[in-house]
C-alpha cells in the first residue's frame, strides 16, 4: 500500500439551486495518478477548487496528511505541498518563461526572501532543472505570451516541478497536445509517479488516461459513481453511456 496524502469526505457545493458536487470522497497515494472522469458539468473542476480553497465548501472535509485544509487560502494549501494547474494555465504572459518559474519557487512575495544568496540560487537551480526537464530551456528569455499552445501547456508543468510539490491536481493537462508532446508529458508525470509525487488529473483524452492512471474516479452530476481499475470502469457500459452523452431520456 503507499502513502495517503490527501483524503477528501463528502465534499459538498451547491451553486444557487445546482448542486455541483454532492458527496465527492476521494483518496490520493503518494506515487499513484488518480484520473477524475466524466462528461462536462460533472463536477471535476469545482472538486479541485474546493480542495486549493478557491472555492469553500457547502459542507465536508478534505486533509493533507491528516492535516484538516477545509478554510483555507489557496496559498495555504499551496504551502502544504499542493500544486494546480489550470485549463487556462494563468501565466504571467509578459514575463520570460524563466521568470514565470521563478515565481513558482518563491516563498512570499516580497523582494527580500529568506536564506540570501544561497536559497535565491537554489531556486533559480530548482527553475532552470525545471525547464530542462520539460525541454524549454531554449526558450527561458522568450515570453510566456509568444510561445505556441504546447510550449505554454509545458510551461505551466514546468512551474509545478519548480515548486517541488508533492501532490499535483492537473486540470485536463493534455488536452490540445500533439502526440509527440502527449509522449513527453506523460514521461514527466511517470517520473513523477517514481518520485512519489501523488498526481491527480482530470483528463478528457481516454487514452492518456488508460495509459497514465492507476484508478479512476467517475463523475457524474457531481457524485462520484464508480472508483476503481481504469480498465473495469472504461468499459462499463452504463457509465460509457453516461460519458458520450447516451443516457435514457427520463419520462416526462
Amino acid at each position: 500500500m503507499t502513502t495517503e496524502v490527501l483524503r477528501t469526505e463528502n465534499l459538498s457545493r451547491s451553486f444557487g439551486g445546482v448542486q455541483a458536487v454532492a458527496g465527492v470522497s476521494l483518496t490520493l497515494h503518494a506515487g499513484a495518478v488518480t484520473a477524475l472522469v466524466g462528461p462536462n458539468g460533472a463536477g471535476k473542476t469545482t472538486t479541485f477548487n474546493l480542495i486549493t480553497g478557491n472555492l469553500r465548501a457547502d459542507s465536508g472535509t478534505a486533509a493533507i496528511r491528516g492535516k484538516p485544509i477545509m478554510g483555507l487560502k489557496p496559498w495555504q494549501v499551496a504551502r502544504l505541498g499542493v500544486a494546480r494547474s489550470f485549463q487556462d494555465l494563468r501565466l504571467f504572459t509578459h514575463m520570460t518563461v524563466r521568470e514565470n518559474v521563478l515565481a513558482a519557487t518563491e516563498t512570499a512575495s516580497w523582494f527580500w526572501q529568506p536564506g540570501g544568496s544561497t536559497a535565491r540560487r537554489a531556486r533559480e537551480a530548482r527553475a532552470d532543472a525545471a525547464l530542462e526537464a520539460t525541454g524549454l530551456s531554449a526558450l527561458a528569455r522568450a515570453r510566456a505570451i509568444d510561445l505556441a499552445y504546447a510550449e505554454r501547456k509545458f510551461l505551466s508543468m514546468a512551474r509545478i516541478l519548480a515548486a517541488e510539490a508533492d501532490i499535483w491536481l492537473l486540470d485536463e493537462p493534455a488536452s490540445g497536445l500533439d502526440l509527440a508532446s502527449r509522449t513527453r508529458f506523460g514521461q514527466l508525470l511517470k517520473d513523477a509517479q517514481a518520485r512519489g509525487v501523488a498526481i491527480c488529473l482530470i483528463e478528457h483524452n481516454l487514452d492518456v488516461v488508460v495509459e497514465l492512471s492507476n484508478r479512476i474516479a467517475f463523475l457524474d452530476q457531481g457524485k462520484v459513481l464508480a472508483e476503481g481499475d481504469p480498465d473495469a470502469i472504461l468499459k462499463d457500459p452504463a457509465l460509457a453511456a453516461i460519458y458520450f452523452g447516451d443516457r435514457p431520456q427520463e419520462a416526462a
